[in-house]
């Protein structure tokens, strides 16, 4: 039976599928990114990420026989696939988590801003991909939209922990890092979504993250109570587990066959917009007006991106 998931055939809805997937691989990672934060106060970093791994690997090892239509795994595709998992799992969350800890959450959220604008740097440098206007201006309001998300925790009358001078210059030095990472993986996964389908993608990435991560889980894991979590936090550890490595991962990839990765890279504003919408609906958060003037920018910014092109008739 033919992967679904891999099928390019003329019926298939071609690019409105592919944007939907990377619309729709952001929303979930916006969404689950608020959730975690309840497992992080549970588990230890480097054990969480562990058991992701773990997990994810045993639901996704189906994924991992190569199909008849695919060649062998080449050295290149294998030193691609392994800097996709070290680059996009293990150093971006390294960086991220750390980065946080010793910025703040609003550095965070500027800096991030920026992805946008990286991925269509470096896609225009490494894949020599050509950036249109309406491109352009997308991106532009891709990264103005993320921008007031972020500015927009501001209100409310709390006001950020500031961090030391020293530690803070670490932690946005470590975020900005953690830009650089995620742009790579969007680039790196346009060169291997070419020569591999998405499912194959999604497990073999994952499954370096489990053996890079794996002595540092282990090692947190010898001195941790097991017994002490709860069947809730082991149920939300299941669906950050598949959402975070399987789902995503493969929503993305689907999407990268059919799209450049100068224009996938707007999708990214998706996911603090979905983060903002999951603090409002679910967490019981205000809705402010620059949250809604985001709102609007990262829909414009899509629409923008992905609004056809009109063709000449000679």
């Amino acid at each position: 039976m033919a992967d679904l998931a891999d099928a390019t055939s003329p019926s298939r809805p071609g690019l409105p599928w592919a944007y939907a997937c990377l619309a729709g691989s952001m929303a979930l990672v916006g969404s689950y990114v608020g959730l975690s934060k309840l497992l992080v106060a549970v588990f230890p970093v480097f054990l969480l990420a562990w058991l992701r791994f773990g997990i994810a690997a045993v639901a996704m090892a189906g994924w991992l026989r190569r199909p008849a239509s695919e060649a062998p795994l080449s050295r290149h595709d294998r030193a691609l696939l392994f800097l996709e998992s070290f680059l996009g799992n293990f150093l971006f969350s390294v960086c991220m988590l750390y980065g946080i800890a010793l910025s703040t959450a609003l550095a965070a959220g500027v800096i991030m801003a920026a992805l946008p604008g990286v991925v269509a740097l470096m896609s225009r440098v490494f894949l020599g991909e050509r950036l249109t206007g309406r491109v352009l201006a997308g991106i532009a309001c891709a990264v103005a939209g993320i921008a007031l998300v972020s500015w927009s925790k501001q209100q409310g009358g709390a006001t950020p922990s500031a961090a030391e001078p020293p530690q803070a210059l670490l932690g946005n030095l470590l975020l900005i890092g953690a830009v650089f990472c995620e742009a790579s993986y969007v680039v790196i996964g346009k060169k291997l979504s070419g020569t591999l389908g998405p499912r194959r993608i999604s497990a073999l990435v994952n499954l370096w993250g489990l053996a890079l991560v794996s002595p540092l889980g282990l090692w947190q894991a010898l001195s941790f109570d097991f017994t002490a979590v709860t069947l809730p936090t082991w149920t939300l550890l299941l669906f950050y587990a598949l959402a975070a490595s399987m789902v995503t991962v493969w929503l993305w990839m689907t999407g990268l066959r059919h799209v450049p990765a100068s224009r996938a890279g707007v999708f990214t504003v998706m996911l603090p917009v979905s983060a903002a919408a999951v603090g409002v609906l679910l967490l019981g958060e205000r809705f402010s007006a620059a949250q809604a003037g985001a709102f609007g920018l990262a829909m414009l910014g899509i629409v923008l991106a992905t609004w056809p092109e009109r063709r000449s008739h000679l």
